[in-house]
């Protein structure tokens, strides 16, 4: 697509532990062009915000634009953070800590800058280009390494009083169960996340118990990726089986809860794990939401994998600060 002088884009931002993703994008949802680089996360904050300001300025060359056409920026983080301040208020996987982002990016590159949840813009992302088009009400969870969601009302972001609704990794799915990474008890993300699971299996391992795992990632547990889990699954290894299954299952119960109350038109269920066995483990997430909800409420929602893989954040990000230019509200 030929991109004349007057046409406008915004910048989308992906912030994460590992990585930085950046690229300019078309109020259409066209990714024009992009760039990456690694985050540092244990680096000083100001390294990590010139880093991103970096990454910015490397999509719009890699487009062929000029800053001249760029009017906004769109950040998606993990949080706790502040959306309306544009600042991170702490995060436990980047050394950020009451950081403010938009003023920082305001500053270096002369545009409006706008800053939400990562699962958030994700959640929005699908909303807007990917799954969920067409919603009204949309609930988002993405399973990978931990557990995030996002709730959409009225086509709005649910922030709610503490500007940091949407933990539904952190849904109780067994009263006093398994301990949770945040310190409570029978959370969904101490069951079905990624780093949960890994905790079963090197106990099981340790117990006697075998598995394909230990062949695949050489007894090197950082290295057990959505990649490697369907590798497992191929194998029919019973202990991953087990584990991917009964994710799937409390993955279901939370779903239903939450469908009870929200009431949504659709569910998008995200992330690695999904984008590597969706077809395995959606039905099992389909079948126990609908057991653990009220018919008449589960009746005509679709419980569905999302659409846009790891371009959910910075599309998301994007079409946030599309509608923020414009003047129109984005969340509640």
């Amino acid at each position: 697509m030929s991109k004349g002088q007057n046409e406008k884009y915004v910048i989308g931002v992906d912030l994460g532990g590992t990585k930085i993703l950046a690229a300019a994008v078309s109020e259409s949802g066209e990714i024009v062009g992009r760039a990456k680089k690694k985050t540092h996360a244990d680096r000083p904050a100001e390294e990590i915000l010139e880093r991103l300001v970096a990454v910015c300025r490397e999509a719009v060359e890699e487009s062929k634009l000029t800053m001249d056409q760029i009017c906004g920026v769109g950040i998606g983080s993990p949080g706790p953070l502040d959306p309306v301040k544009g600042m991170v208020i702490e995060t436990p996987n980047l050394n950020l800590t009451k950081a403010p982002i938009t003023d920082y990016v305001n500053r270096a590159l002369g545009v409006p800058a706008f800053l939400d949840n990562d699962v958030n813009v994700g959640t929005f992302g699908e909303f807007v280009y990917g799954a969920g088009k067409g919603c009204r009400h949309l609930l988002g969870i993405f399973l990978g390494t931990g557990i995030g969601g996002g709730i959409i009302i009225d086509g709005k972001l649910l922030h709610g009083y503490s500007y940091n609704a949407g933990e539904l990794g952190h849904i109780k799915v067994r009263a006093f169960g398994a301990r949770c990474g945040c310190g409570d008890q029978g959370c969904l993300e101490a069951y079905a996340s990624k780093t949960a699971m890994i905790k079963k299996f090197q106990k099981a391992v340790k117990k006697g118990k075998t598995t394909i795992l230990t062949e695949l990632i050489e007894n090197k547990w950082d290295r057990l990726t959505s990649r490697v889990f369907r590798q497992a699954f191929d194998a029919k290894d019973k202990l991953v089986i087990t584990e991917l299954e009964r994710a799937a299952k409390l993955t279901g119960v939370a779903v239903g809860s939450l469908l009870n109350i929200l009431s949504p038109d659709k569910v998008v269920i995200g992330g690695g794990l999904m984008e590597a066995l969706d077809k395995e483990l959606l039905p099992i997430i389909q079948k126990y939401a609908k057991k653990n909800c009220f018919s008449m409420i589960s009746k005509g929602v679709e419980i569905v994998p999302a659409a846009l893989g790891d371009d959910a954040g910075i599309l998301g990000a994007a079409a946030i600060t599309w509608k923020r230019i414009r003047g129109e509200k984005v969340a509640v």
